[in-house]
């Protein structure tokens, strides 16, 4: 399966401008800048089950079936619905307040986040 693996933060780009762009307090970037976010992928076929492990303990699992509207949750604990494409190779998915896709690259897991003109890149190694 070409998502299924386990990937540990490696480097991100315009952080700041993206936290801002969203909304989210001063507070939010300084907590999240940097974060060694594991994110852990489990594909099967069109089913895939997406969990993000963040330092302290916190995790959030997201499981989705690619072209049917699922029961969501944003890295902040905000719940929503969404249908989960795949364009080109990449899953796409429109969260609350940002567009975001997510690719295998070079080995690696890079996903982007858009909002009001602003995109957040953040790369992840392979660990497993």
């Amino acid at each position: 399966m070409a998502f299924t693996g386990k990937y540990e933060f490696e480097s991100d780009e315009n952080y700041d401008d993206f936290v801002k762009a969203i909304g989210k307090y001063v507070s939010k970037v300084e907590m999240g800048r940097n974060c060694k976010i594991v994110t852990e992928v489990v594909q099967n076929g069109n089913d895939f089950t997406w969990t993000q492990h963040f330092p302290g303990g916190r995790t959030t699992t997201n499981t989705f079936t690619i072209g049917k509207e699922a029961d969501m949750e944003t890295m902040g604990g905000k719940k929503f619905k969404a249908t989960v494409k795949m364009e080109g190779g990449k899953v796409v998915a429109d969260f609350p307040n940002y567009h975001h896709t997510a690719e295998i690259a070079g080995g690696k897991l890079v996903e982007l986040s858009t909002a009001s003109g602003v995109t957040y890149k953040r790369t992840s190694k392979k660990i497993a």
